[in-house]
């Protein structure tokens, strides 16, 4: 939208508090804003645009309309815009970064509701607690919980009709009394409901009410003569209470409160959360913001504490934070501490959110560090092997038979200079009669770039055959036949000198061997090698096994795989019973083979004799 386009809308345009929004020429929201004077806010896009930031005059140009909401106040304003970001996620908005999923603790809405770790958050009425940023700290959590109330893991229907039709069993958690066996009706679900109550306020960092809870149960059980039971709830009172010893306890005369620091960069901006309930910092949890236009603090820590407290089901009539905040909610307290306990917590923040910033820088330099290091040595190979482009994909070729037996072949892949297993492919030979290594490579390597091309996937940068000039001729023979010859760059590595040769080319490179590139070489070689060995190990160990049975009358080679993959062995098929044989070839054909097997040890023995 231009500034004439803007001047035929600027007459009608209210003094009132409100809400506005830019669209583009297809009805999307670009953004949503709020302002104390709808007239004076949005005529600030267009008066000087050339002193706007770049984001901002970007967004401007792309809108083809404003639309505006009139509302009472400032407070009505700033409700009414953050629910519009959550419902239309306008692109130039600020938005949450989230780029991993957390663990929750889930207190499951069902009969007898369960306890345990989730990372989907279901609205299915079932409270959640968290998010954990570190799933160490939350199995303490719930190691805790487990070891102070005897809850059910099983995932059964504990309805009150199927309880009584007597459709359920304890299990081994009840036997070692890790459930009081409520599938059985030896627990009420009043019994069992009061110890969910208490879960939920340890969650919440209530320990006050659970601690009483406890010694509550203590008392009852000595007054009772059940003194084992009384000594029970005392040793899980001292676990709860150093448990909670543990915990951050920052006052004793702050309450429930939540704590809010922001730090800014170009493009992003970093809110750390406090929640402190009870004078104990139960979770603290950094969140990473996309700023896609220059907005202040102000806005971004407003919308960041929004829909934080809403993530962490937060309800304290508290806030601490840097700078004074507009919010949404009615009867919430913001705090700008200048000293004392409050300005303490707030410091405390700021230096997680600091610390989590330099995490992340250490993290980007350390991934920068590889990616350094990789493109180093790749443009070291290809500076030694004299190559047009950087090898950032490399295959390597290797032959493996055992005098001829079972010949095959491995194809492995490095792509920027580390081995990528999911693209390893091997061989079998099928056009070479007896031990020809030669050919071998020549099939392999026609087989494998006519697959690729008839696939339209990218061809390798470097190829390695792994063997002397014979090998690499053969491979260069299959490449010619391809049309892909002047494509890439083909090399053979022989082992004894570890000799690199060109095709076409009767001496040698020899590259340092302490150079980088010369191992990566080897590594690619090396990998080739230990994958053809291990497919001719498992094809040459398969034909032994199934040679023995293929000697059976009647046993194909198809029967044969089906009896090694279900009896393990050719030995435990020749003492199968008959039953278990018809189990693979049905009763007749188990009874010819039985009875094969019994003539056999008869005339075994009879030679014996």
């Amino acid at each position: 939208m231009n500034r004439e386009a803007f001047k035929e809308i600027a007459g009608q345009l209210p003094k009132d508090p409100g809400v506005y929004r830019f669209l583009d020429g297809d009805g999307t929201i670009l953004y949503v804003g709020k302002a104390k004077n709808l007239k004076n806010r949005l005529s600030s896009y267009f008066v000087d645009s050339a002193k706007l930031p770049y984001k901002t005059r970007v967004m401007v140009k792309n809108a083809a309309d404003i639309e505006f909401t009139i509302v009472h106040t400032e407070h009505d304003a700033l409700l009414l815009e953050n629910t519009l970001i959550k419902k239309h996620q306008p692109r130039y908005n600020v938005m949450l970064k989230d780029d991993k999923s957390y663990t929750y603790i889930v207190v499951k809405n069902e009969p007898f509701p369960r306890v345990f770790f989730t990372r989907r958050v279901i609205r299915d009425g079932s409270t959640y607690y968290g998010p954990y940023t570190s799933k160490y700290g939350a199995r303490i959590v719930l190691d805790m919980i487990r070891n102070l109330f005897a809850l059910r893991t099983c995932t059964l229907n504990l309805t009150d009709k199927n309880i009584r039709a007597g459709k359920f069993k304890v299990c081994l958690e009840y036997h070692i009394k890790n459930c009081m066996g409520p599938c059985e009706a030896l627990e009420s679900e009043e019994a069992y409901m009061e110890k969910i109550r208490q879960v939920k306020h340890m969650l919440s960092g209530q320990f006050s009410e659970v601690k009483s809870h406890l010694k509550k149960q203590m008392k009852q059980c000595a007054e009772a003569m059940e003194f084992e039971q009384a000594h029970q709830m005392k040793v899980k009172l001292e676990a709860l209470e150093d448990y909670h010893s543990k915990s951050a306890v920052v006052s004793t005369r702050i309450k429930d409160v939540d704590v809010f620091s922001i730090a800014t960069e170009d493009d992003f901006a970093y809110v750390n959360f406090l929640k402190v309930v009870n004078g104990t910092i139960i979770n603290s949890y950094t969140q990473e913001l996309i700023k896609n236009l220059d907005q202040d603090d102000e806005d971004i820590l407003a919308y960041a504490v929004w829909r934080l407290r809403e993530r962490f089901n937060s309800v304290a009539p508290e806030l601490i934070a840097p700078i004074k905040i507009p919010v949404y909610e009615d009867g919430i307290k913001v705090t700008v501490p200048q000293r004392g306990e409050k300005k303490t917590l707030l410091e405390m923040s700021e230096k997680n959110v600091n610390y989590f910033i330099k995490l992340k820088r250490q993290e980007e330099a350390t991934r920068a560090k590889k990616q350094t290091s990789a493109e180093r040595i790749l443009r070291t190979l290809q500076k030694d092997l004299n190559m047009e482009a950087v090898p950032m994909h490399i295959e390597c070729f290797d032959n493996s038979n055992l005098q001829g037996a079972h010949p095959v072949s491995s194809c492995v892949v490095f792509k920027n200079a580390k081995p990528s297993k999911k693209d390893y492919r091997h061989f079998k030979i099928k056009s070479v009669e007896g031990p020809n290594d030669f050919a071998s490579m020549e099939e392999v390597v026609f087989r494998r770039y006519r697959r690729l091309l008839d696939e339209g996937e990218s061809l390798p940068q470097l190829i390695i055959i792994d063997g002397g000039k014979g090998q690499l001729s053969a491979a260069v023979s299959s490449l010619e036949k391809l049309g892909i010859a002047e494509r890439v760059t083909v090399i053979g590595i022989a082992k004894r000198l570890e000799e690199i040769f060109f095709a076409g080319d009767p001496v040698p490179l020899y590259i340092n061997k302490k150079s980088e590139s010369l191992k990566l070489i080897q590594q690619a070689r090396n990998e080739a090698h230990r994958f053809a060995i291990t497919f001719h190990r498992d094809q040459r160990s398969k034909a032994f096994t199934q040679s023995a049975l293929l000697d059976i009358p009647g046993i194909g080679e198809k029967r044969a795989d089906e009896l090694l993959r279900h009896f393990g062995s050719a030995k435990k098929v020749l003492n199968a019973s008959e039953d278990e044989l018809a189990v693979i070839l049905g009763p007749a054909q188990a009874k010819k083979l039985h009875h094969y097997f019994r003539d056999q040890d008869a005339d075994n023995s009879d030679e014996d004799e």
